[in-house]
């Protein structure tokens, strides 16, 4: 079984070696030019000069891995998270690009002979969407990709999709196009088909193939684009669960070493992996917050009042109020934590390593700040709990010959409470 080090590894490297393409980093999470982010949410914003005709590479195809993280705004995964077993507010983006060079043919070609040649996943288990046109916006059919597609797949596991999950559209304006979703089984054994795009846990989309092909106008017309590029998108830490045979994104050996240090730092039991159990739930939080705060801190933003600094605020006191209500936890834990997540991914970020002094002081500042403040309302909570219970026992006590003074006086209590 491939570690997700080298899973990482395979798909980087396939894309360099076989098909020339240019080894580019990831951007910060942090956005350095586009004030419309709060933070790098998807692989193809440090190329977006490039789709809107403003800048240029010195390549024509890229591959990488893009640290993306969706905790605000329009792409706001936070409350998911730790509820369920995908859900992510920090994550890699894995992803494959042509600048105005290869198109539908190639990205489908290259991405099956990954899928099933390389990472040898069961071909019976893979579904793909084609985009199924749409008349109100005057578009035909992507009988092409869907043509593509039957070479490798029974027409029955090549399924049309409308506008909401096969056209991708950077903006109101801009680049778009239609995609191709490659959908995986988890299960297997049986037709699956009805389920894509249903929502299932066990039959989720792994990888996006968009065929960025057109220009939204201001007028909301679609004028075809001179150039036409690609631009793919795989999560990482869904594939990496595909890939070790397991149900849960949480489940792989990318988590384990955090969950491991969060077992050694808090003393609580070790991680089961139950979904509404408040331990396991705790752990998730924890460990993919750590994650966001790491990755956040380590590009130059921090906790703080405004904007994504209120964002990294809310997420680190999340994490922190699961510590305390779920696990017990009194002191400050979570900046002990982060060397984990350097440790997972510091080789592919190293900012992450270098930055982890200063990342595990900003965390331990503002996490026992914020632990005084719990505390304090704790204590608020119990006196005000107290005086309830006292107002409340002194009514039944002066009320015991006339029930509805008594049920006036508790009631009122209880509401003062």
């Amino acid at each position: 079984m491939r570690s997700a080090a080298e899973i990482r590894r395979d798909f980087l490297d396939f894309f360099v070696t076989k098909a020339g393409h240019a080894l580019v980093p990831s951007s910060p999470v942090v956005p350095l030019d586009d004030p419309t982010l709060l933070f790098t949410n998807a692989g193809m914003n440090q190329f977006k000069d490039v789709f809107l005709g403003r800048g240029s590479r010195p390549y024509r195809r890229a591959v990488d891995t893009q640290k993306c993280i969706r905790a605000g705004g329009k792409h706001n995964d936070l409350e998911d998270v730790g509820r369920d077993t995908y859900h992510h507010t920090f994550f890699e983006m894995l992803g494959n690009w042509s600048f105005g060079d290869y198109f539908k043919r190639e990205a489908i070609e290259w991405a099956w002979e990954l899928l099933t040649g390389v990472f040898h996943v069961p071909e019976d288990r893979l579904y793909a969407t084609y985009f199924a046109g749409d008349a109100r916006n005057g578009l035909e059919p992507d009988t092409e990709a869907r043509e593509l597609w039957k070479k490798h797949l029974p027409a029955s596991r090549v399924l049309p999709g409308l506008m909401k999950d096969n056209f991708w559209e950077m903006g109101e304006t801009g680049p778009c196009g239609p995609c191709s979703e490659i959908h995986f089984d988890r299960i297997g054994g049986r037709d699956a088909s009805d389920l894509v795009n249903k929502g299932d846990p066990d039959v989720l989309e792994i990888w996006n193939l968009v065929f960025i092909q057109f220009n939204r106008e201001q007028d909301r017309s679609l004028r075809p684009l001179p150039a036409k590029h690609v631009d793919t998108g795989m999560g990482f830490e869904r594939l990496v669960s595909v890939l070790q045979e397991r149900r849960s994104n949480y489940d792989t050996d990318l988590w384990a070493p955090i969950f491991s240090l969060t077992h050694d730092t808090t003393g609580a039991r070790e991680y089961r992996g139950r979904l509404d159990d408040p331990i396991d739930v705790a752990y998730r939080v924890i460990a993919d917050h750590a994650r966001c705060l790491t990755a956040a801190i380590a590009d130059g933003a921090q906790p703080g009042n405004e904007g994504r600094n209120y964002v990294l605020r809310r997420i680190l006191r999340r994490a922190v109020r699961m510590g305390h209500q779920n696990l017990g936890v009194r002191e400050p834990f979570l900046w002990r934590i982060v060397p984990a997540v350097a440790q997972t991914l510091g080789e592919v970020f190293p900012e992450m390593r270098a930055k982890l002094p200063r990342v595990q002081e900003i965390i331990r500042e503002e996490e026992a700040a914020f632990g005084r403040t719990l505390e304090r309302g704790l204590a608020l909570f119990d006196e005000a709990v107290a005086r309830g219970r006292a107002r409340a026992g002194g009514g039944a006590r002066a009320g015991a010959g006339d029930a509805a003074p008594a049920g006036a006086h508790g009631a009122g209590g209880a509401g003062s409470a």
